[in-house]
């Protein structure tokens, strides 16, 4: 993963781009991964841990509408994420995530390891889904790992 954190910040550096973070079941594990690296804070900005729905909504103005009608751990509502973190912390870029890390919480329509994130950068914003496996520390160590590659590929396209 030091090799991708590497990479996307230089990537950042070179086109002058900031990265912002909200973090729901990864619980700033993502923003920690990227303040391992020395001068990041050149390109990362801030994050937000929005565990609960009133989190969401109260810092990254996530709709209580999305939330009542698909759940905290939704596209929906990763996106909305995105896009609130992105103006708090006026930054071009931003990755948001919210899933069930476990061992509870599952139902049979969200199990344990599904994973919402959502990346943007600049206009370009993606969302996807995943289903990891393993235990609560795997399933947030492979959110972390997923969120940071789609930010790089995204970063990526947009050269």
């Amino acid at each position: 993963m030091g090799t991708t954190l590497r990479t996307l910040g230089e990537s950042l550096l070179s086109k002058g781009l900031t990265l912002a973070v909200a973090e729901s079941c990864t619980g700033g594990l993502i923003g920690d991964r990227l303040t391992d690296v020395p001068g990041s804070s050149r390109y990362f900005s801030g994050g937000v841990i929005a565990y609960s729905d009133a989190a969401k909504a109260r810092l990254l103005g996530v709709k209580q509408q999305t939330l009542a009608r698909w759940g905290a751990v939704s596209e929906q509502t990763v996106r909305e994420m995105v896009t609130g973190v992105c103006r708090r912390f006026g930054s071009q870029v931003g990755i948001a995530v919210s899933g069930i890390a476990g061992p509870g919480g599952g139902t049979k329509a969200k199990p344990v390891g599904l994973v919402h994130i959502c990346v943007r950068a600049g206009r370009r914003v993606e969302a996807e889904h995943y289903r990891f496996r393993g235990g609560r520390r795997a399933v947030k160590e492979q959110s972390v790992a997923a969120a940071l590659q789609l930010c790089s590929r995204l970063l990526e396209e947009e050269e």
